[in-house]
């Protein structure tokens, strides 16, 4: 174990500049960087699903500023926008309920109701969700893919990572990750298993589970487990293991 714990702290020296989120190694968090913003970055977080290049094509094409428009303005401008599960209607929900959001408060205080009674991040996602949920009736497959719903119990490998990568752009501060907020602490974030992650993890005989491979992370460092997040990613997104 000491020895997957050297690659990845060698790895995360290496993945740790600017220079790794370009369009030659496509990434999500290359098109939330560009702005910086917490409502924009979790439209980019949400969408990261599928192919890392044709989601930062996607994301390349929106117009973000809609978010400070009118309703009638965001369904006219995005009435023939789609990706993957959404379809048009769900892609004018979405910019509607992240505009409806911006109304009500931050994305981190939201989270931080949630999260302060017992600095549980899935108590600050459950919160997070249902403030979101209210805020627009759709019921589509491609808007509840988008949002999901909250969540009872987080175990495995999948449903939430979206959430939880997200989490780490905000919390987490360094070349890559943005660092925008100060209420949640870094120890308590979640790894964000997607297949790369996944497979790698397995692989070098860490445990396959979000919660059991983030613990087993703060073998590493306990105050700071996520650091190893983007490192497990591109080891197993650029196949070195």
């Amino acid at each position: 174990m000491q020895n997957i714990k050297e690659l990845l702290d060698k790895e995360i020296v290496n993945r740790d500049t600017k220079f790794e989120l370009s369009y030659d190694k496509p990434d999500p968090l290359l098109v939330a960087k560009r702005y910086n913003d917490e409502y924009i970055s979790l439209i980019c977080a949400l969408f990261a699903y599928g192919n890392a290049k044709l989601i930062v094509k996607f994301l390349d094409s929106l117009n973000f500023s809609l978010l400070e428009q009118s309703e009638d303005k965001i369904a006219k401008e995005l009435k023939n926008y789609y990706y993957r599960f959404q379809k048009p209607q769900d892609v004018i929900d979405i910019f509607i309920t992240i505009k409806r959001l911006k109304d009500i408060d931050s994305i981190e205080n939201i989270l931080y109701s949630g999260y302060k009674r017992n600095n549980s991040l899935i108590d600050g996602l459950n919160s997070l969700i249902s403030t979101i949920r209210d805020l627009h009736t759709s019921n589509t497959h491609g808007f509840n893919f988008f949002f999901l719903k909250p969540a009872k119990k987080i175990v495995g490998a999948g449903t939430y990572k979206r959430y939880f990568m997200y989490f780490r752009w905000m919390v987490r501060e360094d070349n890559l990750d943005m660092g925008l907020w100060s209420k949640i602490d870094k120890k308590d974030l979640i790894m964000p298993l997607d297949t790369h992650t996944f497979n790698v993890s397995k692989r070098v005989g860490l445990l396959e589970a979000s919660i059991e491979l983030t613990k087993k992370l703060k073998e590493f460092d306990n105050l700071d487990p996520l650091k190893y997040d983007f490192a497990l990613y591109r080891l197993g997104q650029e196949k070195i293991l």
